[in-house]
């Protein structure tokens, strides 16, 4: 079949690349295959069916191994056959990933794959949710040279109404913020929530749930007032509405589009969005997105443009090791940010932390900040139990505790307040039993729950407060031997210092 679709799309004009790219295949499968006649293609199948492969002497034990661990990489099979067989061949790792594909497939051991199981999610309601993403795309100038476009894209979840802005240049925290209130203007209002990826234009770190912004985009949704739901990593199902508009405007209005100049394409998609994208029907709701937007925009909050305040911006000097120096102390950087001589980076000390962003706005990583001088702080990234589940962990954490009753009371308070980070919360929480003594934890947890504290990160504060009151300094004697040699107490020892009256400096004053 592959060889008459080659065939057939050579016929109808396209070209080897341009078949390449279609059916997925080399180029030069391509080539080899439109110099092939009928009968030598023929012969070629029968001579690769009855081809002798060099790792046959290898097969029971890659079938073995596959019954055993379906899930088993090419890669780490080929390690276990060097592994096993000092004599093993050096073979190329695609013969390898060729022969126990073939194994799989005449022994039909499927590779396992984690199954995600979906369930139907309610229609938010009117004004209650708007989703924004990214994406970039690659357009033919009219002089026929490539020009990579950013766009920025907000939807409001109920009625699908759309809005998109276009950008020659990377997005920054400033432009992304532009983005935003244009965006509020054309829909005539601001929702209650916006749903993000976490992209460091907008979010430092998820912090166990206490979300640590940028500096300007915290400024202005404090401002705008408007909340926040950022989607965990690697998580883009989590907001499936945003990302088949991406796909949409890839699809539908940018595909074979050609680009004279970024004002007439941001132009010509306003146009796109009122004849087709908000104009017709939306596939799942039947209903046109502009028809939904004028019930949907009376229940958004008015929309009044902010004027964001200047920022002090502070420009710090990237070492070659990749670390910056901040107060007397070395923060370090994550690997590759040293660049080139000159390269800088932005830094905002706030709440005890230090915010650390590129030229851009976007940002890098964030540090503790220390309060003594000369020490190096590295930034290692926290390691996540993967192999309990939750519940396993809060179980073998609340049997650590003197009080474990007070402690699944804790967990149910942080469960309801931060659902989406309990795992995370629970982490801490067991890195602060592990820690502080047993009656230190008992005290926090009763003082945390006494004051309806709802983070872990709280708790951990409460707990090294009320361990450094119980640390009482120890006192040593110090021996002296005024004369080692003798025994003997020298006659200085008995001298006394002269001492001066009070009454001779009430008199000077």
């Amino acid at each position: 079949m592959t060889y008459h679709i080659v065939h057939q799309l050579h016929k109808d004009g396209l070209s080897i690349s341009r078949i390449s790219e279609e059916l997925v295949l080399d180029w030069r499968t391509v080539k080899k295959y439109l110099s092939m006649t009928e009968q030598s293609y023929e012969s070629f199948l029968q001579e690769q069916s009855e081809r002798k492969k060099g790792l046959e002497p290898y097969e029971g034990f890659i079938k073995a191994r596959l019954s055993k661990y379906p899930d088993t990489s090419a890669a780490q099979m080929h390690d276990w056959l060097k592994e096993h067989y000092a004599d093993f061949p050096a073979v190329n790792s695609k013969t390898v990933f060729n022969f126990v594909c073939w194994v799989r497939q005449k022994y039909h051991l499927q590779k396992a794959s984690a199954q995600r199981e979906y369930a139907m999610v309610a229609e938010c309601g009117y004004g209650a949710q708007a989703q924004a993403d990214f994406g970039e795309y690659t357009l033919r100038s009219s002089q026929g040279k490539q020009v990579k476009v950013y766009f920025l894209v907000l939807v409001l979840a109920r009625s699908r109404y759309k809005y998109v802005f276009f950008s020659t240049s990377r997005f920054t925290t400033e432009a992304a913020i532009q983005a935003h209130q244009q965006a509020f203007s054309f829909f005539d209002g601001i929702p209650q929530t916006v749903v993000y990826d976490q992209d460091r234009l907008f979010l430092v770190s998820e912090n166990h749930g206490d979300l640590i912004l940028t500096e300007r985009f915290r400024v202005f949704s404090q401002t705008s007032s408007f909340g926040l739901h950022f989607c965990r990593r690697s998580d883009p199902e989590s907001k499936g509405k945003i990302e088949n508009v991406v796909k949409y405007i890839k699809q539908n209005f940018l595909y074979n589009r050609p680009f004279d100049d970024i004002d007439t394409l941001n132009q010509e998609a306003l146009a796109w969005l009122a004849r087709t994208a908000n104009y017709l029907p939306h596939a799942v709701t039947r209903k046109s997105p502009a028809v939904e937007w004028e019930t949907e925009k009376e229940y958004l909050r008015p929309y009044v443009a902010v004027s964001m305040p200047a920022v002090q911006v502070n420009w710090y000097s990237v070492r070659k090791d990749n670390s910056i120096s901040y107060k007397g102390n070395f923060y370090s950087l994550p690997l590759g940010t040293y660049q080139r001589k000159g390269c800088r980076v932005q830094l905002v000390a706030r709440d005890g932390q230090l915010l650390v962003f590129d030229e851009q706005g976007a940002a890098i990583c964030h540090h503790r900040l220390s309060v003594s001088k000369g020490q190096k702080i590295i930034n290692n990234d926290h390691k996540r139990s993967k192999g309990n589940r939750v519940q396993e962990i809060i179980a073998e954490a609340c049997s650590q505790l003197e009080d474990p009753d007070a402690g699944a009371q804790y967990i149910e308070v942080i469960r309801k307040a931060r659902p989406r980070y309990l795992r995370d919360q629970v982490v801490v929480f067991k890195q602060v039993i592990d820690t502080y003594p047993a009656t230190v934890v008992t005290q926090s947890l009763h003082y945390a729950l006494t004051h309806q504290l709802s983070s872990v990160t709280d708790l951990r504060s409460v707990a090294a407060y009320l361990h450094q009151q119980s640390q009482t300094p120890e006192i040593t004697a110090k021996i002296i031997h005024m004369n080692p040699i003798t025994g003997n107490i020298p006659e200085q020892a008995f001298i006394q210092p002269a001492t001066s009256s009070i009454a001779d400096y009430q008199d000077i004053f």
